[in-house]
């Protein structure tokens, strides 16, 4: 099915200056059954290693290449993705996106500010206004200092938005269902998964289809790329997990795993990965050998692997229907089970999303970067966690309290990402930032009448509360 497009009533026609993000009508979807059916085999070893071995794919005609057009663009995007934790340009500010049951779409600046060694950090809304017909069920920013936004809802439309201009681009209509997840790859990829079964790859020079992924038989609840951006796992309702090949855009393997998976997520290295389901976290090895299966106290909504600001190792957050977000402990021998080392305590309903980033710290506070986790809640609030507090070391469990916070008054968020904000000086993102700012220069005439509004809005889009609660969410 080819991609049709679409565009918010009042958001004008793309100006001459944006040819390259227009959103395309008629570019063919390459999809063909033999690419995106995945093989019946096992999700094994051998599978997953021969997608990982190496870049230069030898396939012809439409299995080549797909996220590789290019050699250099290859390299580039591999480089980008291995490790966005040890990236030596931190952003020195952010953004925390949200959506929510209500339509509307939360945008808020965070800043950070010192006073002698200490530093604290500082959240205001810069928009606020209602982004599609119906729940917003996933958001995703691009990596990198990248500029684009894309946000998905129960109304089957995936919306693209600059961030940096602050408008929307216009409405990926390729999915018959409603949108589960989103993510970025890279800067110049796109990745969705619907309630139709199927899985899309856009590339967001054009937001053409690249290629349809099918495969699973039911709702996709979620799909993670690896860090290679060679491979991506997904899991869904059919209770299987299944493994693509993005080199060459089409299915590998496939395994059941006996439940419903409603989140699939790698760790930072990729050497594991966890299905969560209800309550338990399945941890794997790239061996699908599964190492621990975890049964958290309470109902999960989202599970993520975040590196320790000090030491080594690796941690896993859960946000649960108890109110808060437990930091388990990843120990580097897999064969010891994770455990419970910290909350993060604050909420007054269930925790939803968890999402985090690495931040450069201004000159003169006691350290030079920390990694913030934010965090929202079916309470409205958006709460901001340092991890530079977590101890390296700690015999008991410890609490942990936001350092700071954003009260939406009520409105039910859903999901979240963090995006980077403006880098200063000797920080600039490696690759396609000084690109990107003259495309913004060549459209600043016209920047004003496109600006998202922080005031109103919320009024024009609470009122109309009627997707239900979020009780079986």
């Amino acid at each position: 099915m080819s991609s049709r497009t679409s565009s918010t009533k009042g958001s004008g026609p793309l100006k001459p200056s944006l040819k390259k993000a227009r959103l395309s009508n008629d570019v063919p979807n390459p999809t063909t059954k033999k690419d995106s059916a995945p093989s019946k085999a096992r999700l094994d070893l051998d599978s997953l290693k021969s997608t990982l071995k190496s870049t230069s794919v030898k396939a012809k005609g439409k299995e080549r290449a797909v996220l590789a057009e290019t050699k250099p663009k290859t390299k580039k995007v591999a480089a980008a993705t291995s490790d966005p934790s040890s990236s030596t340009a931190l952003p020195t500010a952010f953004k925390v996106i949200t959506g929510s049951y209500e339509k509307l779409l939360y945008g808020l600046e965070g800043a950070v500010s010192t006073e002698g060694s200490e530093y604290g950090f500082h959240l205001k809304p810069i928009f606020i206004f209602p982004a599609h017909v119906s729940c917003i069920k996933a958001v995703a920013a691009s990596p990198q200092g990248g500029k684009w936004l894309a946000t998905g809802s129960a109304d089957e439309i995936v919306k693209v938005w600059d961030l940096r201009r602050r408008k929307e681009i216009g409405g990926l209509m390729h999915h018959e269902g409603s949108i589960t997840h989103l993510e970025f790859p890279s800067r110049s990829y796109l990745l969705s998964a619907s309630e139709d079964g199927t899985l899309a790859l856009f590339r967001a020079r054009d937001w053409a289809v690249l290629r349809t992924l099918k495969g699973h038989k039911g709702r996709v609840n979620s799909v993670a790329v690896h860090q290679s951006c060679k491979v991506a796992l997904s899991v869904g309702k059919d209770r299987t997990l299944r493994m693509w090949d993005l080199m060459r855009g089409k299915g590998s393997a496939s395994t059941k795993i006996g439940k419903e998976g409603e989140l699939v997520r790698w760790s930072t290295d990729g050497s594991l990965f966890a299905v969560q389901a209800q309550s338990t976290i399945d941890v794997y090895n790239t061996e699908m050998e599964l190492l621990h299966s975890i049964t958290h106290p309470s109902r999960l909504h989202d599970i993520k692997f975040c590196k320790r600001v000090d030491g080594d190792g690796e941690l896993l957050f859960a946000a649960g229907e108890d109110k808060k977000l437990s930091v388990y402990d990843v120990p580097q021998d897999h064969t010891q089970v994770p455990t419970v080392i910290a909350e993060m305590v604050g909420h007054g309903n269930r925790v939803k999303a968890v999402d985090w980033m690495r931040i450069a710290l201004p000159e003169g506070a006691s350290q030079q970067s920390t990694t913030l986790v934010c965090t929202i809640s079916s309470d409205g609030k958006v709460r901001l966690f340092d991890l530079a507090a977590l101890p390296t070391s700690s015999e008991m469990k410890i609490e942990l309290q936001p350092v700071t916070e954003y009260d939406t008054k009520g409105t039910r968020l859903t999901c979240l990402t963090l995006a980077d904000g403006e880098s200063g000086p000797g920080s600039a993102v490696p690759g396609k930032r000084k690109r990107d700012d003259d495309e913004d220069e060549d459209d600043s005439g016209e920047e004003n009448e496109a600006e998202w509004d922080v005031d109103g809005a919320a009024e024009d889009g609470a009122s109309d509360d009627d997707e239900g609660s979020d009780e079986d969410e």
